[in-house]
């Protein structure tokens, strides 16, 4: 599959099938702070992400008032 980084502008390869919550284990990132996007639609951390597709992995930024 074809895994887009945003935060690193960086494209990764990663050969078979896996849960995104495994996906983003196997990349060392937090679940807790980024957003996952099939086909522009956010996935949940048990969808299943097959070889052949696409995902992107979106920094989650919050902000707040001083």
């Amino acid at each position: 599959m074809k895994v887009i980084l945003r935060r690193e502008n960086e494209i990764k390869e990663i050969k078979g099938n896996y849960k995104v919550n495994e996906i983003l284990k196997i990349l060392n990132i937090n679940p807790e702070t980024v957003i996952v996007v099939k086909e522009n639609e956010i996935v949940t951390p048990d969808k299943i992400i097959k070889d052949d597709e696409e995902i992107e992995i979106i920094p989650v930024i919050s902000g707040g008032s001083i």
